[in-house]
């Protein structure tokens, strides 16, 4: 009797990271997660992309030591700020717009709101759309980040620098600008 023969594994050939169908335009290009979310909000109008940039600074005086997610999608540019790099964490975003800005929160339903500032009816989250950056410093607003930070698991390490970290591009996308 002989001896069966054995099987050769398949080998993996390596493939380009791109398909050819893809432009050339729209494929992320490497650089440090500053340089890339600059690229993102450079994508606005001059106006909004202001805008972004004094309720970025305004975020990050509010949560030191926060973990930023990016997500540049298809309908928006989202930024995440919470303890960790798991999406699940976090407790504040801001989605950017060709029009507008808002402000989002993870865990915005029970949020205290006398003034019945938040939109929404999904089970969780809840919004305000920023009229300009300093809608970030009316009294209402605070107390509403500050009732959103009290109720959060975990609170990010203030000890910490802030860190950005791109979790997704995607290719193909709505256009930035009115």
């Amino acid at each position: 009797m002989t001896p069966p023969i054995p099987r050769r594994r398949r080998q993996a050939i390596p493939t380009r990271n791109r398909s050819p169908t893809v432009p050339e335009r729209n494929v992320p290009r490497p650089g440090s997660p500053e340089k890339q979310l600059a690229r993102f909000i450079a994508k606005f109008t001059p106006q909004i992309a202001s805008e972004v940039h004094a309720v970025l600074a305004k975020m990050r005086k509010h949560l030191p030591g926060a973990v930023e997610l990016v997500y540049d999608n298809y309908n928006a540019l989202a930024i995440g700020f919470g303890p960790t790099e798991r999406t699940s964490d976090f407790i504040f975003s801001i989605a950017v717009f060709p029009r507008w800005v808002s402000l989002f929160f993870a865990h915005g339903v029970g949020l205290p709101d006398p003034e019945n500032l938040l939109r929404g009816k999904g089970n969780q989250v809840r919004h305000i759309v920023l009229k300009s950056p300093e809608t970030l410093d009316e009294p209402a607003i605070r107390d509403l980040l500050a009732s959103a930070l009290e109720r959060a698991k975990q609170q990010p390490d203030r000890t910490e620098r802030n860190r950005i970290v791109i979790k997704s591009v995607s290719l193909k996308q709505r256009p930035r600008r009115p």
